[in-house]
């Protein structure tokens, strides 16, 4: 049995820099991928609008030829986010908006994640320049949604977390004070996160994973499968069963697909453990088994619809491009995923990584 989808889009993934990007954009292009939105906190991060690559920044022009001299010139779609430090300007902003180069700015929670030291607290934007002149300008704010600098107990326990607290403290005033500002919320992990996103305007969607929809907290900490650790990391069953649910509402339209795919040559080191889990070459595969656990029948028109709305069709909506033209099919049948071998090291996948079986393969 197989399912011929329209090709998707993955609006949240990471192609790195240097000699192994091309390796990292032909997982993604031999997943049925149409198109990315590929994230700005490279080593040095994309935090200006033009020119060439300088020792500290790289430009969304500059990035996005890189990427596609490495073969995402073949994608319908490629988005740059603008890195969000605090040498950006509204002036900036307008600008890149007015060549049309600017569609999204990334927010990033200072140590948040992987790269992700130029970030600022989200109280010196919230009401600033920078925001009103997104809001105006019809760019897509793309948020890591995460409350920054709190202690062990206050970032992770049972009750609270650190995504908890930001869609409870920081999502409200930001709403409130830019109520025109299209934003994702990206990744989220947690029910609170997912009702708020629901329950929120239509100018507010959200990305989910396919390890968020799959595992949880219990998956990641029983042997330590290290390749399930990323940022913010799996929460609970509770946090699960929303997240599932959110996605499959029928005829929803606000959560869509964004892998937050992340390569490492090297994910254990001496000093922790690098936040990411790469699912190049497998995403759709991953997204079908958790729909299919979240009781969803794929070979049904009903269930086949909502996971190609989710899969395909949302996010354009949301980013305001067209959906593909163009197809690709999966069988449902037992595949193996493989380490994918780069010009800078071996890379695991995270179902290589977790021990598991694909139940679904790509077949062109």
């Amino acid at each position: 049995m197989s399912l011929r989808l329209t090709r998707w889009f993955d609006l949240h993934t990471h192609f790195r820099q240097g000699p192994s990007v091309s390796s990292y954009i032909k997982a993604h292009q031999d997943m049925g991928c149409a198109g990315a939105l590929a994230m700005p906190n490279t080593q040095p991060p994309v935090a200006r609008i033009f020119g060439p690559e300088t020792s500290d920044s790289r430009s969304i022009e500059s990035y996005s030829a890189e990427l596609k001299e490495a073969g995402a010139g073949a994608f319908e779609q490629l988005i740059v986010p603008l890195y969000l430090t605090r040498q950006t300007t509204a002036a900036m902003i307008r600008e890149g908006a007015e060549t049309g180069l600017l569609k999204a700015c990334k927010y990033y929670p200072p140590h948040g994640t992987t790269n992700a030291e130029h970030g600022l607290p989200m109280d010196d934007l919230i009401g600033g320049e920078v925001f009103k002149a997104m809001e105006e300008c019809g760019i897509i704010l793309c948020i890591h949604g995460e409350q920054h600098a709190l202690s062990g107990p206050d970032y992770l326990d049972s009750q609270q977390n650190a995504e908890t607290r930001f869609y409870q403290e920081r999502m409200p005033k930001l709403i409130k004070a830019h109520p025109q500002l299209r934003i994702v919320c990206e990744h989220i992990t947690t029910r609170t996160a997912a009702e708020f996103v629901a329950a929120a305007p239509e100018n507010v969607g959200a990305t989910i994973t396919p390890q968020h929809l799959l595992f949880t907290l219990g998956h990641l900490i029983q042997g330590l499968k290290y390749h399930l650790y990323c940022l913010p990391i799996v929460k609970f069953e509770e946090d699960r069963d929303a997240l599932r649910k959110a996605v499959t509402t029928i005829g929803q339209k606000k959560f869509f697909a964004g892998t937050d795919s992340a390569p490492h040559t090297t994910k254990a080191m001496a000093c922790g453990c690098a936040a990411g889990c790469f699912t190049g070459g497998c995403a759709p595969q991953l997204y079908a088994m958790a729909f299919e656990e979240a009781g969803v029948d794929l070979f049904y028109a009903i269930g086949s619809t909502l996971f190609e709305r989710f899969l395909s069709f949302n996010g354009p909506e949301f980013y305001q491009f067209p959906a593909s033209p163009k197809s690709f099919i999966m069988e449902k049948a037992p595949s193996q995923t493989s380490i994918l071998e780069t010009p800078t090291g071996a890379v695991t996948p995270l179902p290589t990584g977790m021990g598991i079986e694909l139940t679904w393969r790509i077949t062109q």
